[in-house]
């Protein structure tokens, strides 16, 4: 197989999702192989210190990569191979690799801030819960009532009172048409499903931030939002024990699939990371799921969308073929 041959299907890849929509994916062609890695200067230092929504980031887009191929029939496989800013290999083999999906799905899928319907039925909840098992994993069941809603304000105000984590946020923001990188990466008021005077509020409130901190604005912030008001079902991807850093990009790949398996079902998804991202809700959450806290790798809002949600922008243009 001629490797340049992938090179056409890279835009289709960038579809693969990742933390503020930073996309770090890099690939380096070699002559036996396509190295895997990422771009220091599009992670998230302060809001994911650890790389484990890197890691992620990475694994889904390592699925994408080989369900893209093999929709185009070109056989590549995956092999881990850590070293530095790389996690391993994109290479020839003899079979196609096997999945259910199609470059399409990948191309369709996107994140979903908006309201939804209904949750997912029980068909669909076991289905993505047989993904995960398949790896080892689970995926389970939050309940909405009692703490859940408590638990993200206190998320939510803890990252907003960050100044380190605020100011990266605000470099992945693009609330207003005019941003040079609306089209190409992060964050825009639209993908947030923010209406124009919330976008105009929240960037004057996060250009104050230094004045309005002390004040109560982290609060301020963390009161202006309730996801689980629009909405869905929340789930939580929970790995094996003591996975390794190889281990969370293949769980990357695991969640991928979780993913299209919910938007083969009509379903889209709306992370909300937050809840694991600070110690003391990743603490509570996994004694409301009776899970080690450090097993607990994602969570996420899912449901019916009631109408379709905006594409997120990517730096690599193109559609299906």
């Amino acid at each position: 197989m001629d490797l340049d041959a992938f090179r056409t299907l890279e835009p289709l890849c960038w579809r693969a999702p990742s933390a503020h929509n930073t996309q770090p994916w890099r690939l380096r062609y070699e002559p036996a192989a396509i190295r895997v890695g990422w771009d220091v200067a599009h992670t998230l230092p302060a809001a994911d210190p650890t790389g484990r929504d890197l890691r992620l980031s990475l694994g889904a887009f390592v699925e994408t990569c080989l369900i893209v191929a093999a929709d185009a029939d070109l056989h590549l496989e995956y092999v881990a191979d850590p070293d530095d800013r790389w996690v391993g290999r994109l290479r020839p083999t003899a079979h196609r690799y096997s999945t259910p999906f199609r470059a399409i799905d990948v191309w369709e899928r996107r994140t979903d801030r908006g309201r939804f319907a209904a949750g997912p039925g029980p068909d669909v909840l076991a289905a993505v819960d047989r993904v995960a098992r398949r790896a080892g994993g689970s995926v389970r069941v939050v309940p909405h009532a009692g703490r859940l809603g408590a638990l993200l304000r206190t998320a939510d105000r803890h990252l907003y009172a960050d100044p380190a984590i605020t100011a990266e946020l605000r470099r992945w923001l693009r609330l207003d048409p005019a941003h040079p990188n609306y089209h190409t990466d992060g964050l825009t008021d639209r993908c947030l499903a923010l209406s124009r005077p919330a976008a105009v509020g929240l960037r004057a409130a996060l250009a104050a931030y230094p004045v309005l901190r002390p004040l109560g604005l982290p609060r301020l912030l963390a009161a202006a939002d309730d996801p689980l008001a629009r909405g869905g079902t929340v789930l939580a991807l929970v790995a094996p024990d003591r996975l390794d850093p190889a281990g969370q990009v293949e769980f990357g790949r695991v969640l991928m699939r979780c993913w299209l398996t919910l938007h083969a079902a009509g379903l889209a998804a709306h992370p909300l990371s937050q809840l694991i991202d600070v110690t003391a809700t990743r603490t509570a959450l996994g004694a409301l799921l009776d899970v080690a806290p450090d097993r607990l790798l994602h969570v996420v809002r899912v449901g019916l969308p009631t109408r379709p949600a905006p594409r997120s922008a990517r730096r690599v243009a193109g559609g299906p073929s």
